[in-house]
Order: C-alpha cells, then structure tokens, then sequence
C-alpha cells in the first residue's frame, strides 16, 4: 500500500505544586517564557492524542486531491494525531483492501475519498459495523450513514457552470459535456447542477457527453473524438478542472475563442489557463479546508463530542474577471 504517513505525538508536561507553611507558591514545569503561566492545553486533553486515523485517497495525480490530502496532514498535526495517507490510484478494488487494512492497524477512525461512491459501500460497511467512525470527503457513500460527510455543493456548482457558461457563449449554441468517474456523487451532482441550469437557456442544445474519468489525458481524447461528431460545438463543460484541460488541448487555437469550456475545481493550472483566455472559467472549491475539517470530525468522532452530519464548502465562480484573486 502506498501511503504518506504523519505523524505527530504530544506529551504532558508535568505540574507540580509545591506547597509550604506560611507560604501561598506554585510553581508549574511548563511555565510560559514571559513568565506567566501557561493555559490548559485543550489538545492535550483530547481522547484523539496520538490516534490513528486513515485517509483514504481516491488519486493522488489530480492536483486537487493533493491540496485536500497537504490540509487533512496541517490539521493532523495541529492536532496531534497520526494521520496514515493512502493512494487508491483511481482503483476501486484497492481503495477496498486499503480500508480493510485499517481497521486490521487499529485506525480509530477513517477518512474516505471514495474512488467510486458505490464499490466502496462493503468495505465502508464493514468499519461502520466495527464501530469505526467514518467521515466521507468531497465524494459521499452511496446509501450508507457515515458520520460526516464534508463536499462542496456541487450541485449549486454545476448550476453556477452552466449560467457563467451560457453568458460566454451568447446564450446560443451547441455544447459538450465531459463527466467524471461513473459512480461518483460528484460526477452525478454537478451533471445534474448544470443540467438544471443550462435548461434556461432554450437557444442552447446539449449535443453530446461522454465520460473522461476526471483524467486529463482522456479528456483531451474523448474531446477530440466529440468534436469530430459535433464540430459546430461552441461550448464544453467538464465536470472537473483535469478534463478541462485536456478539452483545451484537444481544441488548440479554438480554444476559448471558438469554443467556450468551462471547468469545476478551481486548480493552479485552470487559473492560469482562464487567466490567458484558454478556459472561460472554472468553479473554485476549497481543497485544503475540506481536508482540515475532515480531520476535524475525525476527531471529535473519536473524542465522542458531537459531529456534523454534513459540512457544505462554499464554490465560488472564476471568470477572467476575478481571476487574479485565486492566481498563487
């Protein structure tokens, strides 16, 4: 199993009050240096001190999920809990073996991406009947109460995609869809978004999609054979930033001046390319504060505080307009 494995371990100092007659003095070992003393260490109290917690990826080579992946580790540390980061590689039947191996390493609670929303339901199941608390991120698990599950709102996403979309096209024409990975709860939630946004606009046809598998490299091949069969094209939505960019290499010159695409992810590269008018835009979601708060509920799951059913990440519409707010 590939993995990346952090690990952070917080020890108590210890207080000693040492008391004499006549005489009201304390002193306490771990004194702040100004002199004062210091506070009660609220994540030194913590049951989830030094707990085992697994993140279980769905790809590490989309740069989206290495941004949730380097928050979820920030947060782990803060924390003070051994985060166990492991790679599925885009594959459902390993990212099953990898959540069977934690609860075989003693994780007391684990975090899924999952590759597919509904392969991953009996290993999910399992740890769930192991009492294992679960918290589900950006991708949800089809028919089964985990104890968080932390997204974007993707539908609203896909609405937002399909008006900014529309506005660059004139309102007229004929579009593409590119999906993601078939099983996906944010494949099926952004086509849906952008299909209920897109049908205000009756002088725009939705002409053909196919999926692309998140991946850029297919995106730029399924395009190429779409284009073929639609060359009036005028607009492409991609369910996410990495076939957005392969569209944009498929279409080469055509590229945000005869064709119109528009991404969902918000990734370094898409902000470039909207920035130099390649991509018209793209829906920007938060990686980094979805690992953070994934961690988060991990550890109040394993604390026994309460945990939120669900945590909605705002998205936010990038157009060349704003832009330059989210170019690093």
């Amino acid at each position: 199993m590939k993995g990346i494995i952090v690990k952070s371990l917080i020890t108590r100092r210890a207080l000693a009050t040492i008391a004499a007659v006549g005489l009201f003095a304390t002193a306490l070992a771990g004194c702040n240096r100004d002199g004062g003393a210091s506070g009660s260490d609220s994540t030194a109290d913590s049951k989830a001190t030094g707990a085992k917690v697994v993140l279980a990826v769905s790809t590490m080579n989309n740069p989206f999920f290495v941004t949730l992946r380097d928050g979820a580790v920030a947060e782990a540390e803060a924390k003070g809990i051994s985060l166990d980061v492991s790679d599925a590689q885009n594959d459902a039947s390993t990212q099953s073996n990898q959540l069977a191996n934690a609860q075989a390493i003693g994780a007391k609670a684990v975090i899924v991406n999952p590759v597919d929303s509904d392969a991953v339901v009996p290993a999910v199941q399992r740890l769930v009947s192991a009492s294992i608390p679960i918290i589900a991120v950006d991708r949800g698990v089809t028919g089964v109460e985990v104890a968080s599950f932390i997204s974007s709102d993707n539908v609203a996403g896909g609405r937002q995609a399909a008006e900014a979309l529309a506005k660059a096209m004139g309102e007229k024409g004929k579009v593409l869809i590119l999906q993601g990975v078939p099983g996906t709860s944010a494949s099926r939630e952004r086509g849906q978004g952008f299909a209920e946004g897109i049908k205000a606009f009756s002088d725009i046809q939705v002409v053909g999609q196919q999926t692309a598998n998140f991946d850029r490299t297919q995106g730029l091949n399924v395009t190429s054979n779409l284009m073929q069969a639609h060359p009036d094209v005028t607009g492409i939505f991609a369910e996410n930033d990495e076939m957005a960019l392969g569209a944009i290499q498929a279409l080469g010159a055509k590229a945000g001046k005869d064709v119109m695409v528009f991404g969902f992810d918000g990734t370094p590269d898409a902000m470039e390319a909207i920035q130099d008018g390649r991509m018209v835009g793209s829906i920007a979601q938060e990686p980094a504060e979805l690992g953070k708060l994934a961690v988060d509920q991990a550890v109040n799951a394993i604390n026994g505080d309460p945990v939120d059913e669900t945590v909605p990440v705002p998205v936010t519409t990038v157009t060349k307009d704003n832009v330059a707010e989210f170019l690093q």
